[in-house]
């Protein structure tokens, strides 16, 4: 049976080959940023989470909006693992890579592990892409051998779907574009994945066009069928569902939890959510989710810079709505006056920042986590802001509450860090039932609190946060700007003692959201040889090396850090527990720097500042380098 003819039966006949069972998956598409890798990648990854596996991915997308084709700046690729495990990362090396063009082969070739299965799209390999991805000879020829280390699978996809698509009446540049779905469904063969969910996707996005729609189903089907009935693949494998906590899962991204978080957190409230934002790699998707949440009592407005997106919180924070705005590292700059704004009048909002590649314009599609000491320190004047970040794209949608909850019962901007591994990245998540979340209260005085002198704005409560009151209550008028205020009454104030007063206080009741917050847990032995510190998105590559070593019988424990600002009070005492103390970073040392001054805890460092995440290779390589130091 043909290509074609199996595309259009679906057939797919007796599958006699053998299959091997894996615990452990890692799979990498790459090809030109039209070459729809994305779309396959998440399909997949889909696919498998519907199987019941534990997915992590990482998608990698070209900082240009549309490079040359074949370019090796064009590159886009998506890697997912999946396991019948519990897995923490999208994996280190690579077990099957597809490559749709010599740029992408290129550019990924160096991370599949020796090996693995290499898949590539031979049409793709004319001279012309050779010369832009800079061969000098075809790598796929005979006599060649740089990729001897491989399993290597020469397809020819693109002959192969214009083939399956044949008499759907189809242009051959609309017949070339379907070539992705072949190599997912050859993918899917070798991995053993159902075909029906990614059926039912293709059905239901192209419903208006049922002619993409069959070609779509054709390329499919004639990948998967390409790989029992070729010779050249000899095996395929399977990967059992992985035994997680029972319950209701869904795949989320990082911006995608959130996005939900923040309008979870509003209901909770019993407010509106008002979300001021201006497009930004890689945020943008907060705003793009949350617009899509208006019948849950969500407002959005794209303000026409970042200045704009900040002060209009400003606004609706007076106003009494929970406000947010969310930006990347140069976007972030932008706002800082504003955020300072909110700091002297201590009202409650919340700024994400989806931490990239910088300085400057920097690398707007890699990830990164040099934002810390902008967070900390990136407005004029003492300005203290609390800061909390995620661990995880699931962990988004705790920490997006959590911060929500410091904003209004402290008074206070909050920074929420995620970064662009984060924000892309797809995990299981387990929903939540609702009993379980934590409540948000938020109280508006209705009564003046003067005693008949009028209201007074600054007056505190037990956590010094001042009085949130809504604007047209009755009696209850106030003034808020950005000038110094006089204690309790909130008039403009000139006074040195009274400045100094202000400054002192506002500080303070940051450094008081410690008593509000959970202790710090420490994962492995209460002391030791060896303490490792992560934040934010190396979480699960930290954790998941200090696993391996603790399996290995050294002295080494975690600690993941979600509260960076305050810190948890006792974390002091716990460093005190080991006689050195680690700290990966995918930036020059901010978080040591930061520990190191206000512990006097003599940090160690692990920096990369690649705009890839750590490998798990790296920080075990690290961890083994210091713990021979401790015992020599």
């Amino acid at each position: 049976m043909s290509a074609s003819d199996a595309a259009q039966s679906g057939t797919t006949g007796v599958d006699d080959k053998p299959i091997e069972t894996l615990e452990t998956v890692v799979v990498r598409f790459c090809g030109d940023s039209g070459d729809g890798m994305q779309l396959v990648g998440t399909q997949f990854t889909n696919v498998s989470a519907v199987f019941g596996n534990d997915v992590s991915t990482l998608p990698d997308f070209p900082a240009e909006i549309r490079a040359p084709a074949g370019s090796l700046a064009g590159v886009s690729g998506y890697q997912l693992c999946f396991s019948s495990g519990e897995i923490y990362t999208p994996g280190d090396a690579v077990d099957t890579l597809v490559a749709m063009n010599p740029a992408a082969l290129k550019t990924n070739v160096g991370d599949l592990k020796r090996g693995g299965t290499l898949i590539v799209n031979e049409d793709a390999f004319d001279k012309s892409s050779l010369s832009k991805a800079h061969y000098d000879r075809n790598p796929l020829s005979a006599d060649n051998a740089d990729l001897a280390a491989f399993r290597k699978h020469s397809v020819p996809m693109t002959r192969l779907t214009r083939d399956a698509v044949d008499g759907l009446g189809l242009s051959q540049r609309e017949a070339d574009r379907c070539k992705n779905f072949f190599a997912l469904g050859l993918v899917m063969w070798l991995y053993d994945r159902d075909r029906k969910p990614t059926e039912d996707w293709i059905t239901s996005k192209f419903a208006r066009n049922p002619t993409i729609a069959e070609a779509n189903l054709r390329a499919l089907r004639a990948g998967y069928n390409f790989g029992f009935s070729t010779e050249a693949f000899t095996v395929h494998y399977e990967v059992a569902p992985a035994e997680l906590p029972p319950g209701r899962y869904r795949k989320v991204t990082g911006n995608e939890a959130v996005a939900m978080g923040l309008a979870t957190a509003a209901k909770l409230a019993g407010k509106d959510l008002f979300y001021g934002g201006y497009p930004i790699t890689p945020a943008s998707d907060i705003l793009h989710e949350l617009s899509r949440l208006k019948n849950f009592g969500v407002r959005t407005f794209q303000a026409e810079d970042e200045i704009a997106a900040a002060t209009s919180i400003i606004g609706a924070a007076f106003g009494g709505a929970l406000a947010v705005t969310a930006s990347s590292g140069p976007g972030i700059a932008l706002k800082g006056e504003a955020i300072g704004l909110g700091v002297m009048t201590e009202l409650p909002m919340v700024i994400v920042n989806v931490q990239r590649g910088g300085p400057s314009t920097g690398l707007p599609t890699k990830t990164e986590q040099s934002d810390l000491y902008l967070c900390y320190y990136g407005r004029n004047g003492d300005c203290p802001v609390p800061i909390v970040a995620a661990q995880s794209p699931a962990d988004c949608f705790a920490m997006a509450q959590e911060a929500m909850r410091i904003a209004v019962e402290y008074m206070t901007p909050v920074f929420l860090m995620t970064d662009g591994y984060i924000a892309n990245g797809a995990e299981p998540w387990l929903i939540p039932k609702l009993d379980d979340l934590k409540p948000i209260v938020c109280t508006h005085p209705t009564e003046s609190n003067g005693n008949g002198d009028g209201f007074l704005p600054y007056l505190r409560n037990e956590r010094l946060a001042r009085p949130w009151a809504i604007p047209g209550t009755p009696g209850l008028e106030h003034r808020l700007g950005g000038l110094e205020k006089a204690d309790v009454t909130g008039n403009v104030s000139y006074d040195p003692d009274n400045h100094e007063h202000m400054v002192a206080t506002r500080a303070r009741k940051v450094a008081n959201i410690a008593d509000s917050i959970p202790p710090q847990e420490v994962n492995g032995p209460e002391s030791g040889d060896l303490l490792v510190v992560s934040w934010g998105g190396t979480y699960g590559a930290v954790w998941s090396a200090v696993r391996q070593c603790q399996k290995r019988g050294l002295s080494v424990a975690h600690c993941h850090l979600r509260y960076l600002n305050p810190f948890p009070k006792n974390l002091a005492e716990i460093f005190s527990r080991y006689q050195q103390v680690l700290v990966p970073e995918l930036n020059t040392g901010q978080l040591r720097t930061i520990l190191r001054g206000t512990f006097l805890v003599d940090a160690v460092g692990l920096n990369k500042i690649k705009g890839k995440p750590f490998l798990i290779t790296e920080i075990v390589d690290k961890i083994e380098e210091m713990a021979g130091r401790s015992n020599s």
